[in-house]
């Protein structure tokens, strides 16, 4: 049980459900001390300025009735009294505490120039303040009154309870409110997330076929988009290294399987031992030889250690220079070479890379192009495009194409993938072992170059290959 408990509260869903709640009590906390503060130092002031006002306009009505009647007899009437103090009500804009009332006329008291009482309470209350009347520069009289601290003092303890009891109310609900979205967001975060985590466990056991759901456009759902794109990629490279397995073994088993009946058939005396049965086996172990240097290649392309001691050449002499050498190997098989080679164009490369990328691609021409055909190499130049960075001296473009058969174009991408063939036959007599336009990519990408398949004018396949050209 306790495990449970454990795993539960570890949870990033409960985690952050937590972190919302601290947030929301310190929030709310701060946000009721804040109005709590503001709203009694706020209250008081206004009280203040509402009762200096108010003193102002009662001693100004009393100095212009004193000048009215020419004494303070009138005054001595508690009804003339209780019309000048309530004249002057402050407006009811603030909820005034109980015992805070500044309209009462005991609240205030007139006396004249000797101290004698004239209107108010019998006695003045401790804490009143005078105020001078004048008229014409003298005094008649004065204006007690108490301050705003004493009226406060009555009921503001009281008042001030009550509007923090109201505003505690608020504050709680809105945070209980808050609380309950947080809960709700916490939740969907925490499944959102524990499908990504479940996932990634079924990934890191091996189950590539794992996919997620992905739900809006938010990060978490280009979150598990790019997942989805991880596990593809996972199971796609898992199938092509069984797939490369399986048809390394078929690739070695072959010549194999001869060596091993040669021999047999040698050892019966079935077949004599001579130089043509020598020549045989020679020929298979050849085959081998090439097979096991073709993945050695591969394999350094792949580990990033193929080696290419690149240099400043001329890449319209070295061209030209190694179809001459091919040329009269590819007639031999009914292959026209037709070449356009003119622009001098310098790239940085290796003579013998660059000679070896040629003939597998004349190889692959050779093998696949139905006889009598066509081969034609141009050179041409391309300029750089935005995407290719400032500063891009541009491209050296190699364009092979031969005649038919052509090839589908949903095939077009596949054809550098390793042991792959258009058709689906294993006949080494019409298709080698399907390594070199692999071989090919890797020599191209060992230049920094691109290698773009494409349809031949010609009714076969064109293949581009892009060379950046020697800054000058």
């Amino acid at each position: 049980m306790m495990p449970a408990v454990t795993a539960w509260r570890s949870r990033l869903s409960v985690r952050l459900f937590v972190i919302l709640l601290l947030t929301n009590v310190v929030i709310g906390g701060s946000i009721y001390m804040f109005i709590s503060h503001s709203m009694d130092r706020g209250f008081a002031e206004y009280l203040e300025q509402t009762q200096q006002e108010r003193i102002e306009l009662i001693s100004s009505d009393l100095v212009s009735a004193y000048a009215a009647e020419g004494n303070w007899d009138w005054m001595k009437s508690r009804r003339n009294w209780g019309r000048i103090v309530h004249s002057q009500a402050p407006p009811d804009r603030f909820e005034m505490p109980p015992g805070a009332n500044m309209n009462r006329p005991q609240d205030y008291m007139l006396r004249d120039t000797r101290g004698q009482r004239l209107n108010g309470p019998p006695r003045p209350i401790p804490g009143m303040r005078f105020k001078d009347l004048k008229l014409d520069g003298e005094k008649i009289g004065e204006l007690g009154y108490l301050p705003v601290s004493e009226f406060l003092r009555r009921g503001k303890d009281q008042y001030l309870e009550r509007q923090s009891r109201n505003l505690a109310t608020i504050i709680l609900s809105s945070t209980f409110a808050s609380l309950l979205a947080a809960a709700g967001i916490a939740w969907w975060l925490g499944h959102r997330v524990r499908d990504l985590a479940s996932g990634a466990s079924r990934l890191s056991s091996g189950d590539y076929a794992t996919r997620l759901p992905v739900r809006g456009r938010d990060e978490l759902s280009r979150l598990a988009g790019d997942f989805n794109a991880l596990a593809q990629t996972l199971e796609t490279n898992r199938d092509s290294r069984q797939r490369w397995v399986s048809d390394i073994s078929h690739e070695l088993r072959t010549p194999l399987a001869v060596l091993k009946g040669e021999i047999e058939a040698m050892q019966d005396g079935i077949r004599p031992m001579s130089q043509d049965s020598l020549g045989s086996l020679e020929q298979e172990v050849d085959a081998l030889n090439r097979l096991v240097s073709d993945l050695r290649l591969l394999a350094q392309s792949d580990a990033g250690t193929l080696e290419a001691w690149r240099e400043p050449l001329e890449l319209d002499a070295q061209l030209s220079d190694s179809l001459d050498d091919l040329r009269g190997w590819l007639e031999d098989s009914g292959i026209l070479l037709e070449t356009d080679i003119q622009l001098p164009l310098r790239v940085q490369g290796d003579v013998q890379r660059l000679h070896q990328l040629w003939s597998n691609l004349a190889s692959n021409t050779r093998a696949y192009t139905d006889s009598p055909g066509k081969l034609r190499v141009s050179l041409l130049r391309e300029a750089a495009s935005p995407g290719d960075g400032a500063g891009h001296p541009g491209w050296a473009v190699v364009r092979w194409e031969d005649s038919s058969p052509g090839v589908p174009e949903a095939e077009l991408a596949h054809l550098t993938e390793r042991l792959y063939r258009v058709e689906n036959s294993r006949n080494r007599s019409s298709g080698g072992s399907g390594l070199g336009l692999s071989i090919a990519s890797a020599l191209v990408s060992a230049h920094d170059g691109q290698l773009v398949p494409g349809q031949s004018s010609l009714g076969g396949l064109r293949w581009d290959i892009r060379l950046p050209l020697l800054s000058t």
